[in-house]
């Protein structure tokens, strides 16, 4: 009777920061600056890659697999966060927080996986430097991309379906800014303990093992960068090797400490903040940190730009 007396929610409301009405002028033009400079450059790295036949190598074509990635990450989530920030309660259908989250999911578990291998790559062109063709060769790059990508869909179909089985009897408030699955979950009217425990080991599993062997690639890599005899090499090497790491840091330290305890006794201020240092900054700061730093992009770029230019002024 309980049951048959409950209502399906048919539709969210995402609260965003509406407790907070006198920062949203400020907080969207924020956001919308971080959107649009986070498109433009991973657009940026994505046209200078597929244009240049010299940069079609494992390294380069991980950065190219990337920014798709970090493009339609954004693409995802900021279009909806710019509406929430701009109004006190915004409204999501269920089939859009579904498709919402689904495509996180994705996009958050193919990047968690491209991260490890583009870590794996840098320890095989540094450490092994003399047999990188054959460790890294074509075949081996396909099954890391196609690895990255296949296992994204299958963690965002599992969780995904899994979360929207449950019944949402209300209350039907998302105190957060798009359909993540912690405040998702804080809404359902049923026992999630087995999903917590699936949470909780897919996320050691998608989040903490890749950071985990990136940390240890970045060790070996750095003991190979010490045996360096040139000290302008060492320093070149370290500065990138510590950019790379200051960014996986903070991808997946934030996503750990978002999805490893769905039900966790963070502020819902404290778990925006920190879902946005994984959603904002990360794509914000990889176009730069993995490729507009490289001397090879950078060359890449100014040809391109001459070759645009010359053709129309021609």
């Amino acid at each position: 009777m309980k049951r048959q007396n409950q209502s399906c929610v048919l539709e969210f409301i995402l609260l965003g920061f509406s407790n907070f009405p006198e920062l949203q002028v400020q907080l969207f033009r924020i956001f919308l600056v971080i959107y649009l400079v986070t498109l433009i450059g991973n657009a940026i790295i994505i046209v200078v890659i597929s244009l240049n036949q010299s940069l079609h190598i494992p390294m380069y074509l991980f950065l190219l697999n990337l920014s798709v990635v970090e493009v339609s990450f954004s693409a995802v989530i900021m279009p909806e966060m710019l509406v929430v920030v701009s109004t006190e309660k915004t409204t999501i259908s269920f089939v859009g927080c579904f498709a919402q989250m689904y495509f996180i999911l994705l996009f958050g578990g193919t990047e968690c996986f491209l991260l490890g291998a583009m870590a794996y790559d840098r320890f095989a062109a540094i450490c092994h430097p003399l047999n990188y063709q054959v460790i890294m060769n074509r075949g081996v790059f396909m099954k890391l991309v196609m690895f990255s990508w296949i296992s994204g869909i299958v963690v965002a179909t599992v969780q995904t379906t899994w979360v929207f089985s449950f019944l949402f009897c209300g209350p039907n408030e998302i105190n957060h800014l798009f359909c993540e699955t912690p405040p998702v979950l804080e809404l359902v009217c049923a026992d999630t303990f087995l999903f917590e425990i699936y949470a909780f080991t897919g996320t050691i599993l998608i989040v903490m093992v890749p950071f985990l062997l990136i940390l240890l690639s970045y060790i070996r890599v750095l003991f190979a960068i010490l045996k360096m005899p040139s000290t302008t090499g060492r320093q070149k090497a370290f500065s990138t090797c510590a950019s790379h790491l200051t960014s996986v840091t903070l991808f997946f330290g934030t996503a750990n400490m978002t999805y490893l305890q769905p039900k966790s006794g963070y502020s819902p201020e404290t778990k925006k903040l920190m879902s946005l240092a994984y959603t904002l900054l990360t794509p914000l700061l990889n176009p730069l940190i993995y490729s507009l730093r490289n001397s090879e992009i950078k060359r890449a770029l100014i040809k391109l730009w001459q070759r645009k230019v010359v053709l129309h002024t021609v």
